[in-house]
C-alpha cells in the first residue's frame, strides 16, 4: 500500500479517538450557495496527535494529491514518477524547504514540525501546485462533493471553526467561523474563480523533459 493511502487511512481514524458527539456541517459559496467540495474544516483546538509518514508524488507534471492533511510532526516523501525532472520547494512560514532538481526519490523525507499551511511549487513547471495542511487537532476533515463534513466534538456548545480551500482569496491561511450550537449547520465562504488548466511547456521546461 502506498504511503499516501496509509496516510489517508490514518487520518480517517482520527475521529475514532475522540468524543461524545459529532458536528455535521455543509460548506457553500456565498454568491451562489453552491456546495464547496474539498474544503478543509477543523475546530480551533489543540489535541494530542500521532505523526505519520506520507507521500506526495509527481506524475503527469502534477502533484498527487493536491491537498494533503497531516498531523504535526509527520514526514513526507516526494517521489518523482515522471520522465521529467522536478524541483520541489516551499516558501511558506510553516515549512520552508528546497529539493533541487531530481529524478527518482530524494533520499530524505521532509519533516513538517509546525502547524500551518504549506504551499508547494516546482521551479521547472510553474503550473504545478499542491498544499499540505499540518494540523494539531483530531477534529479535522475535508468536505465531500455535496459540501458536507462531520467533525467530532466534546460538547454541543459554541464551536470555533477554521475553514481553508485552495481558492480562498488568501489561501495562505484559513478563515474563522463560529457555530453556536443552535444555528443552521451551513457555513458560506467566498471563493475566487478556478483558473483554466495550462499544461504547456516552455523551452526551459522542455530541456528537462527527458531524463
Amino acid at each position: 500500500m502506498r504511503k499516501v493511502a496509509a496516510a489517508a487511512l490514518a487520518f480517517s481514524l482520527w475521529p475514532m479517538l475522540a468524543t461524545a458527539a459529532n458536528l455535521s456541517l455543509t460548506i457553500t459559496t456565498s454568491d451562489s450557495n453552491a456546495p464547496v467540495a474539498g474544503a478543509v474544516v477543523y475546530l480551533d483546538r489543540v489535541d494530542k496527535v500521532a505523526p505519520i509518514s506520507a507521500e506526495i508524488y509527481q506524475k503527469g507534471r502534477e502533484f498527487h494529491p493536491k491537498v494533503l492533511i497531516l498531523p504535526v510532526g509527520s514526514q513526507v516523501e516526494f517521489p518523482n514518477r515522471d520522465n521529467t525532472q522536478h524541483h520541489v520547494y516551499s516558501f511558506s512560514p510553516a515549512k520552508t524547504f528546497n529539493i533541487e532538481l531530481y529524478a527518482g526519490k530524494p533520499p530524505t523525507p521532509v519533516l513538517f514540525d509546525n502547524p500551518g499551511i504549506v504551499e508547494l511549487g516546482c521551479n521547472i513547471h510553474d503550473h504545478m501546485q499542491a498544499f499540505i495542511l499540518i494540523s494539531q487537532t483530531t477534529a479535522i476533515g475535508q468536505t465531500d462533493a455535496n459540501g458536507g463534513v462531520t467533525l467530532p466534538v466534546s460538547d454541543t456548545g459554541p464551536q470555533a471553526l477554521k475553514i481553508w480551500h485552495p481558492r480562498l482569496p488568501d489561501n495562505t491561511q484559513p478563515i474563522a467561523r463560529s457555530w453556536d450550537g443552535d444555528s443552521d449547520r451551513s457555513v458560506t465562504i467566498d471563493l475566487v474563480p478556478e483558473l483554466p488548466a495550462d499544461d504547456t511547456m516552455d523551452l526551459l521546461q522542455q530541456r528537462f523533459q527527458e531524463l
